[in-house]
């Protein structure tokens, strides 16, 4: 894509709506979303604070939609936005910023941050000026259906070996059954003993799923751009499979920001709503248990602690499910002192944990989840959520920290009964 500036000021005049118009006019800079952001706590530099992340817009909205704004305009008392102003904006709305929401969630006038920054990176796309990654992963998922652009066979690949090891029958393009299982590349090329976990959760409680050859992934590129009609595409991707294979629910990974897309954003993003209902992985499993159809046996006695991924529990709600399975499974849980919605993120969502030029910043901003670690003498990380689980591993081992981190149904399918439940 070009650059084209015009066009990413166009696109932002158009995007500044009744929301933020609000935002921006009920804004008090008090500073509290300086104080919830590990960009900002972790390097102490003031062109972090969450709300500076959208100055190029808000000056927008001043000049334009304000009477105030419209004067000082006229008499040339304000600085029209520029291409530099823009370019600069890059670092701060992609290279800086996970879109956590933790600023949203202390904002004292309820401010959602997080959407602004949001309409802000939809500018930047507009204007071309987003990550190359960003904008490279995006193209591969909507040629391949993956965002690590790998074909169809080396799903079936981990399928099939999936199948030798657990002795389970693992079905593709399955129609009628309980449950569509949507992955990320990380689940399929890393962590993809989530495939045979599952496979024999859902064996021995007896429910029916299925993959799709056609929307196997839920990871959305789309959705950290900010563009919109991307990330429609990739959605209606997974719905037109859904109604295909006649699925009763849909089955999100451990990715969090896969979560937020399919089911929080989805609806809305396409325009209607879904023939289906759309679950976390960690909420399907509670509802096993709560059925009496998940059956584990014997507990870690290691002292194992819970990374909370942010689009999941702070924005997406799901913060009970994880402790009622980790509580099956082990008898010494102890608590991050920030936790569930208020806990700390692990510096790498939001797209960051693919541009290259974020490398550096998430280091350093790591040393946050290094003192959460750290404080609880710990030996084991469990998390729900492949993103936070790389950017986990990699910290922990940039910083020699003798810690293990797992998934959290990986460690449930770890303690399952042998014997298959009647």
């Amino acid at each position: 894509m070009s650059v084209s500036i015009e066009n990413g000021i166009n696109r932002m005049k158009e995007l500044i709506d009744a929301p933020i118009a609000s935002y921006f006019s009920s804004c008090t800079n008090c500073g509290l979303c300086a104080q919830a952001c590990i960009f900002y706590t972790e390097t102490g530099h003031a062109k972090y604070t969450p709300i500076r992340r959208v100055e190029p817009m808000r000056r927008l909205w001043e000049q334009e939609y304000t009477l105030l704004g419209k004067a000082k305009k006229a008499l040339g008392l304000t600085r029209e936005v520029t291409e530099q102003d823009l370019r600069e904006n890059v670092e701060l709305a992609f290279e800086s910023c996970t879109t956590c929401g933790r600023c949203s969630m202390v904002c004292p006038v309820g401010n959602d941050i997080v959407y602004m920054i949001r309409r802000m990176r939809e500018g930047l796309s507009a204007a071309g000026l987003a990550p190359a990654e960003l904008k490279e992963s995006a193209v591969r998922t909507l040629e391949t259906g993956s965002v690590m652009g790998f074909p169809l066979k080396t799903l079936e690949a981990m399928v099939k070996a999936a199948e030798k090891e657990t002795g389970i029958s693992i079905n593709i393009d399955q129609p009628d059954v309980d449950y569509l299982l949507l992955l990320s590349s990380a689940e399929v090329m890393q962590f993809n003993e989530i495939i045979g976990s599952l496979a024999q959760i859902f064996d021995q409680a007896g429910v029916s799923w299925t993959l799709s050859s056609s929307a196997h992934e839920a990871a959305n590129p789309g959705m950290h751009l900010g563009a919109s009609e991307i990330e429609a595409k990739m959605i209606q991707r997974i719905v037109d499979a859904a109604i295909e294979l006649r699925v009763k629910n849909v089955m999100t990974p451990e990715c969090g920001h896969a979560y937020m897309a399919i089911r929080w954003e989805g609806p809305n993003v396409i325009g209607r709503p879904y023939p289906f209902q759309v679950f976390h992985t960690v909420e399907v499993l509670d509802q096993l248990r709560q059925q009496g159809k998940l059956k584990t046996g014997g507990c870690e006695a290691e002292r194992i602690t819970f990374h909370d991924p942010c689009q999941a529990a702070r924005r997406g709600g799901v913060n009970q499910p994880q402790r009622n399975l980790l509580n099956m499974v082990s008898s010494n849980f102890i608590e991050m002192k920030e936790n569930r919605a208020c806990n700390w993120c692990c510096g790498g969502g939001g797209g960051m944990n693919v541009i290259e030029k974020s490398a550096p910043l998430m280091q350093r901003v790591f040393n946050r989840k290094k003192s959460q670690i750290d404080e609880l003498n710990v030996t084991t990380v469990v998390t729900m959520c492949a993103t936070c689980r790389n950017t986990l591993e990699e910290g922990i081992e940039a910083n020699n920290m003798d810690v293990n981190v797992v998934g959290l149904t990986e460690l449930v399918a770890n303690h399952l009964l042998k014997e298959k439940q009647s």
